[in-house]
């Protein structure tokens, strides 16, 4: 029986398929799965952003200021061809005390109508600086540069009016920042003018594309206008530009 039961198991290793004895061990099948990112969230600095708004309003400010200071400028230089060419039509000494003493009144009024408490408006400030000068013209005996610096004086008190008229002092709102001077800008999209500085305040009117406006104050992104027919009011300053 034995040599049967040996013969049996040679022939049952023999019959053993060869690619079997060979197979590779059989491996768990990997997690292919890709690990998908979560998305970075976008923080939004609030701060800095209105930090930015304010610096994008202080270059508009800068950028009036040098060119009200060029168109002065300009006006000098004509002023002096013509006092050079004609120097037989100069003022006479009654015309330049008339026209500072107007100039003085035109300045008091603004100061009264800004509040004698408050600071001085910016055009307070700028005109009592052309009335000096032309006080200094004046003692020198040249009529025509005093009657040209009062008048001038007198242009400063008007321009300040015209922001007391446009922002009742009484009415100032918190954080609210005055303009070193007038701004003339414009609209560069159709823009909804709002009663206040902020988008839940009401809208009182909408202005066009182009349209001429001039700013006075800011308070953060909103800056206080007014058109040219004498409406005020808030607007966006993503929406205002220099005037071309």
């Amino acid at each position: 029986m034995r040599p049967l039961l040996l013969l049996a198991a040679l022939l049952g290793v023999a019959c053993r398929p060869h690619h079997a004895a060979n197979a590779p061990p059989v491996r768990s099948p990997r997690d292919t799965a890709r690990v998908t990112q979560r998305p970075t969230a976008v923080v939004r600095d609030t701060a800095l952003e209105q930090r930015a708004a304010r610096l994008e309003l202080k270059v508009l400010e800068q950028e009036a200021q040098v060119d009200e200071l060029q168109s002065r400028l300009d006006d000098a230089r004509r002023e002096v061809v013509r006092a050079m060419a004609k120097l037989q039509s100069l003022a006479t000494r009654a015309e330049a005390a008339s026209g500072m003493a107007e100039a003085e009144i035109a300045l008091q009024a603004l100061r009264t109508a800004n509040g004698n408490s408050a600071p001085p408006s910016p055009e307070y400030g700028q005109g009592s600086q052309l009335l000096q000068l032309a006080t200094t013209e004046f003692d020198q005996q040249n009529y025509a540069g005093a009657l040209y610096l009062a008048t001038e004086a007198k242009n400063a008190a008007a321009a300040g009016r015209g922001r007391v008229a446009s922002d009742d002092r009484s009415t100032m709102r918190r954080g609210e920042v005055a303009f070193a001077l007038p701004l003339r800008l414009q609209t560069t999209g159709r823009a909804n003018v709002r009663e206040g500085p902020g988008a839940g305040f009401k809208v009182l009117f909408t202005l066009e594309t182009g349209v001429p406006i001039v700013a006075y104050s800011y308070v953060d992104q909103w800056v206080r206008v007014r058109d040219e027919s004498d409406r005020a009011g808030w607007i966006h300053q993503t929406l205002i530009d220099r005037r071309q």
